[in-house]
């Protein structure tokens, strides 16, 4: 029965030496499986169970296995019993061989996992290298810039301290300037008057010694002259009437002569008649509208009424739009944009853009539109809307004289309407008279479209009560504000040097003396006190007052600016803008009164 022994050795030999889980318990058929389970060991005694002593052995259980193995032999099912127990161990075997596979792919799944674990871990790694690294590059980045802005600022505080030692050194230097003009002035006058007071001593100290010389050289002149008037009065009677009486004596004389004066007057006639159209026409080439209050164009009246302004107008060149105006930073870049855009626009033979300056009176509007003609090589004109009222109903064809000579103009005409707001304001809102309608239909008719021979500016103190349609032709709107402390600074410093200090170097032609003298003290200082006093002035407002610093010293027994007349004028001058300042506002509250209480119709009548 060694067959029956041998089962569980061979599928121990079949069992690859590798670390497996405890394969399922099994022995031989059913018959030894029974056997076995009754001693209490089992199958499992041939694979070491855990009930199983070394050094024990039971003899009962042998012989009842052998005894079973005896009639399993006898029986007549033993070989189909031994065919299905080897098919039960292949079977075991196949299902160990399976068990194993899927251990080892377990094992298989068990690497990859493994792998992936560490490729995920290896990319976390990356990741966060990755992170560090551009953490660090933005620190060492915000560190460089850090240092970069700490040298701007270091080298900004430097140019801060450089810029103010030498506004310092300038400032010393134009002190100095002026000093030193004031000495060479005072030595100059000194000297003219010494030379002077010379001069004419000698001279009257020769007239007392000539004296009788003198008077008798005037005697004998007026007697010749006297006499030879007389004889030329005589030559000249005889020679009339001899003259008169041949010509009545002779006839054909006397009909040639009248023939003669027919002849001239039909002349006469015909050339008044010849030359009224000669005037028409050379007066819508040369000459200027009745409107027009001042311009630059050539014309026959201004040439001959003023040949030498004619001729220099004739001779300038385009120069700086802002020279000699002193408006705020922002302001001077804004209308600095305009001259280029305007000088563009003529040299190119385009369309010109229509421009609208407002704001309070004497900013400067006035000279910038002049100054933008001869910057961009353009005749100017200037009229005002107040000039379109009296006009009545003549006020349509002035306007359209105005153009129609704009028209004939070769280097184009910027045409500056000042206080337009005086016919070009809305209907709607304000009474106006029949003709005045008519006046503003003619502006618009002649504005409704972009010229390339004019150029439009309006400049109004008050803009919005202009028109809408109006309104709907302007193309650019430019406000002109009073100059702040820095301006105002600016403007009295040159209108101090253009009204007080050059005057002072100027000498008289008739006298050889100079005009005007000046106190020395410290006019850079005065002048920043001066701005800084001076808030809410205009231009011109400080413009008058630099001019009356001059007619002070002119009036004085001495001729000379003091410092205290200085502040005096000053004074004067903010008295007199706080008056106005209280007119202002008296006005504007009656005005906002009025409007509460007796509020404007929508619709008024038009006569």
């Amino acid at each position: 029965m060694s067959w029956l022994f041998g089962i569980g050795k061979k599928s121990q030999d079949d069992i690859p030496s590798i670390q497996l889980p405890h394969p399922p318990s099994g022995g031989g058929g059913d018959a030894a499986g029974a056997g076995t389970a009754s001693s209490g060991g089992g199958g499992g005694g041939f694979f070491g169970g855990k009930q199983m002593d070394a050094y024990h052995f039971d003899s009962a259980a042998l012989e009842r296995a052998a005894k079973a193995a005896r009639e399993l032999e006898q029986s007549r099912y033993a070989k189909e019993a031994l065919d299905l127990t080897k098919q039960q161990e292949a079977s075991k075997q196949l299902e160990l061989q399976k068990q194993i596979k899927e251990y080892e792919a377990h094992m298989e799944q068990l690497k990859v996992e493994q792998t992936r674990v560490h490729q995920e871990e290896r990319r976390k790694t990356l990741a966060e290298e990755t992170k560090h690294q551009n953490q660090r590059a933005q620190y060492q980045d915000q560190l460089a810039r850090k240092r970069y802005d700490e040298q701007l600022a270091q080298q900004a505080r430097m140019q801060e301290e450089n810029l103010r030692k030498q506004e310092e050194s300038v400032r010393k230097q134009e002190a100095e300037r002026l000093a030193t003009m004031e000495r060479e002035a005072a030595l100059r006058h000194k000297n003219e008057v010494s030379r002077l007071e010379a001069k004419y001593r000698a001279k009257a100290k020769a007239d007392r010694e000539n004296q009788d010389l003198i008077r008798e050289n005037i005697k004998l002149q007026a007697s010749e002259k006297r006499k030879m008037v007389l004889e030329s009065i005589t030559t000249v009677g005889g020679v009339l009437g001899s003259g008169f009486d041949a010509f009545i004596s002779n006839w054909d004389k006397v009909t040639a002569t009248a023939l003669g004066i027919t002849l001239v007057g039909a002349g006469l006639y015909s050339s008044k008649y010849g030359l009224g159209l000669a005037a028409k026409f050379i007066e819508s080439r040369f000459g200027k509208p009745s409107l027009v209050r001042e311009t630059s164009r050539f014309t026959a009246v201004g040439a001959l009424k003023h040949p030498i302004q004619t001729i220099k107008n004739m001779q300038l060149k385009p120069e700086d739009t802002l020279k000699g105006i002193v408006l705020k930073p922002e302001l001077e870049e804004k209308l600095r944009d305009v001259a280029i855009a305007t000088r563009n626009t003529k040299r190119n033979k385009r369309f010109y853009q229509n421009l609208l300056v407002y704001g309070p009176p004497g900013t400067g509007k006035t000279m910038f539109v002049k100054s933008l003609a001869r910057h961009c090589g353009m005749d100017y004109a200037i009229m005002t809307g107040g000039d379109v009222v009296p006009l009545g109903e003549t006020a349509v064809t002035a306007i359209h004289k105005v153009f129609d000579w704009a028209q004939t103009s070769r280097k184009g005409v910027l045409l500056f309407v000042d206080e337009a707001d005086a016919f070009l304001r809305d209907h709607h809102k304000e009474l106006i008279s029949e003709n005045l309608r008519h006046a503003l239909n003619a502006f618009l008719y002649r504005t409704g479209e972009q010229s390339k021979k004019f150029m439009l500016v309006l400049a109004s103190n008050q803009a919005e009560q202009f028109n809408s349609a109006i309104n709907d032709r302007l193309d650019m709107m430019i406000k002109f504000d009073h100059p702040g402390l820095e301006e105002r600074e600016r403007m009295v410093r040159q209108y101090f040097e253009a009204y007080v200090l050059k005057p002072a170097l100027e000498k008289d032609f008739v006298l050889f003396i100079f005009s005007l003298k000046v106190e020395q003290f410290d006019y850079g200082a005065k002048c920043k006190q001066i701005a800084a006093v001076t808030e809410g002035f205009s231009g011109r407002e400080i413009s008058k007052m630099a001019l009356a610093w001059q007619v002070q010293a002119s009036i004085s027994e001495d001729g000379t600016l003091t410092e205290k007349r200085v502040d005096v004028i000053v004074y004067e001058a903010l008295q007199q803008h706080k008056v106005k300042m209280e007119w202002h506002q008296k006005r504007a509250e009656l005005h906002k009164s009025r409007s509460e209480v007796d509020p404007l119709p929508s619709s008024l009548p038009t006569h």
